[in-house]
């Protein structure tokens, strides 16, 4: 028999076990916590997580998730300080992707225990030191990106920077500039000699520190770099985004592994040969509102695996005979928004679109000259071949015809080999005929 007192307390104990217990969660319980707007997704069998651009300011739990996901998205977010083992309860990850945000700060030990992370994204960020140490938990790491941040190369990088240059880490780093001070300025981390950077050099007669490398000729243009000027994202494939950056040419260095390049909303007027050589796995490419006018032959050498191509909102008055021809996979083709001119040059584009019915595409409408404007081009092509005389039937022709002294003049030269009663396999060419053009 139990007193009032004695349930009440009894009441009071389980009550406390369940309040402690709610914070609890494991990956099986249906009302676990979700971070605000995080997609989780499996894609060949692997769990993405996407928490890009979702304003966060710092890591989700682990235990949000309802299985180990292999592939962190935290793209474009507010975070600003990477603290000591941040990233518990991630161990399985294979990916991590933290570029674009605000990243001043990352504390050695905030990536322990990844010990299976291959690829490492922390361009774009506000990192102007960091240490080796912060790798050594990290020993599957083979990929690694650095650039686009404020690099401070001074005495406390060198560790770092030996570490870069080590042959087998030949995908760490790359790209990654000083930023400060003024004389390394521009210089890539890889090519630094480590040593220098505790070294005190004496200032020149101006008060500044001499340069350590030849200076770089005046008057030279450098084409870009696509990995300093663009944003590459891994989900759900491999994408490079050089939207609006203001862009004259195709960047140099568009990684082999990219699937999805957009270079829409740039100012490349002329594509020029061979500008996607190197990109041999690309498979959707945007082209859309650069102004282009001109395409050269050989501009779409290489891709071989392309599937979509928006040529859209350009200048382009036609597409030169051959552009196409590499294009064997090519299934989508948005061409609206040009100034499409209905003469014999336009043809090349119909007659290849003939060839590969399975190529859907749109916006392909006469500009000018002006009896065309709004026609469909197929159509102008269709009607320009039926005004076209028909083919004369052929006839024996007489001796007098195939006389050579009559040839060049007005009457119609015509000739014929005698067809001989062989196989047709075996048979020689059997006629030809020769007609005067006015």
């Amino acid at each position: 028999i139990y007193s009032a007192t004695d349930v009440l307390l009894y009441y009071l104990f389980f009550s406390c076990v369940r309040v402690r217990g709610a914070g609890r969660h494991s990956r099986s319980d249906t009302s676990r916590l979700v971070a605000p707007n995080c997609a989780e997704s499996t894609e060949s069998g692997e769990v993405f997580i996407d928490c890009q651009e979702r304003h966060l300011n710092t890591i989700p739990s682990s235990q949000a998730w309802s299985k180990e996901p292999k592939h962190l998205l935290l793209a474009r977010n507010r975070i600003k300080v990477l603290r000591n083992r941040i990233f518990t309860g991630y161990e399985a990850l294979t990916s991590l992707d933290l570029q674009q945000n605000e990243i001043s700060l990352v504390e050695e030990g905030a990536f322990e225990g990844l010990t299976r992370l291959t690829t490492l994204l922390l361009q774009h960020n506000r990192l102007s030191t960091l240490s080796e140490e912060i790798i050594i938990p990290m020993p599957n790491l083979r990929y690694m990106r650095l650039y686009d941040n404020p690099w401070n190369c001074q005495c406390a990088m060198d560790g770092l920077i030996h570490t870069l240059q080590v042959p087998s880490n030949r995908n760490l780093g790359n790209h990654a500039k000083c930023e400060e001070p003024v004389w390394l300025k521009g210089r890539k981390l890889k090519q630094l000699e480590a040593e220098q950077l505790c070294k005190e050099l004496p200032p020149n007669d101006e008060g500044t520190r001499p340069s350590t490398s030849p200076l770089e000729p005046s008057g030279i243009r450098i084409k870009p770099h696509a990995t300093q000027v663009c944003h590459t994202y891994l989900f759900p494939q491999v994408r490079m985004d050089c939207r609006n950056k203001g862009l004259t040419e195709v960047p140099m260095g568009i990684p082999d592994d990219v699937v999805h390049l957009d270079l829409s909303h740039n100012a490349i007027r002329h594509l020029k040969a061979k500008e996607f050589q190197g990109a041999k796995n690309l498979k959707i490419l945007n082209l859309s509102n650069n102004n282009m006018e001109h395409l050269d032959t050989a501009s779409l050498t290489g891709l071989l695996h392309l599937r979509e191509l928006d040529l859209s909102n350009n200048l382009l008055h036609f597409v030169q005979y051959g552009v196409l021809e590499d294009l064997y996979f090519l299934s989508q083709l948005k061409l609206g928004e040009n100034p499409w001119v209905c003469d014999y040059s336009i043809h090349y584009m119909v007659y290849w679109l003939r060839l590969h019915p399975a190529v859907r595409y749109s916006g392909l409408l006469c500009r000018s000259p002006p009896e065309y404007t709004g026609e469909r081009v197929e159509e102008y092509v269709n009607n320009y071949n039926r005004g076209c005389p028909k083919e004369r039937p052929y006839n024996r022709p007489s001796a007098d015809q195939t006389d050579p002294e009559l040839w060049n003049t007005p009457l119609e030269l015509q000739a014929e080999l005698e067809e001989e009663l062989e196989p047709s396999h075996l048979r020689v060419p059997q006629k030809y005929e020769i007609f005067r053009l006015s």
